[in-house]
C-alpha cells in the first residue's frame, strides 16, 4: 500500500497509457475492416459478394468488377433485394471506408454477420493495383 501511495502517478500513468492501447480494441477499431488483397482472398475463396455504397454516379466513374451499387441511403431497403444469402461474406466499399463502415452496421443490423468494410475502399483498391471497371 505504501508503494501505491508513493507512486500514484506512475501508476495513473501506467493505467491510462494501457487505457488508450486497449481502447481501439474495446470500440471495436479494426474489426469489420479488412485491406484490398483480404478482400480479394475472400471473393475468390469464398465467393464474397461486393457491394458498393457509394451514390449512383460516382459508382458509374469507376467501381470493383462485380460489385452491386447500392447507395447508403437506400442500403437498409435494397440490401435484402441485392444480397440474399446473408451467409456469404459480405464486403462494403466506398470511396475512402467511411461511408462503408457505417454500412457495415446497417448490414448487420439486418442479419448479414459477415458483413465488413474495406478499408480505404476504392481509394486503397486502387493504390493496390487492382481491377476497377467503368459502368
Amino acid at each position: 500500500m505504501e508503494f501505491v501511495t508513493a507512486n500514484w502517478m506512475l501508476i495513473l500513468i501506467a493505467l491510462s497509457s494501457g487505457g488508450m492501447l486497449a481502447w481501439p480494441l474495446v470500440r471495436g477499431a479494426g474489426g469489420g475492416t479488412l485491406t484490398a488483397q483480404g478482400a480479394v482472398h475472400l471473393i475468390n475463396r469464398e465467393r464474397a459478394v461486393l457491394v458498393d455504397v457509394r451514390e449512383p454516379e460516382e459508382f458509374a466513374t469507376g467501381h470493383m468488377i462485380g460489385a452491386k451499387n447500392v447507395p447508403l441511403n437506400q442500403l437498409e431497403e435494397k440490401l435484402t433485394g441485392a444480397v440474399k444469402n446473408k451467409g456469404v461474406p459480405l464486403l462494403l466499399v466506398c470511396a475512402t471506408g467511411a461511408r462503408a463502415q457505417r454500412a457495415v452496421a446497417m448490414a448487420k443490423k439486418l442479419g448479414y454477420e459477415q458483413a465488413q468494410a474495406v478499408s480505404g475502399g476504392l481509394k486503397a483498391w486502387k493504390e493496390a493495383n487492382l481491377p476497377v471497371e467503368k459502368a
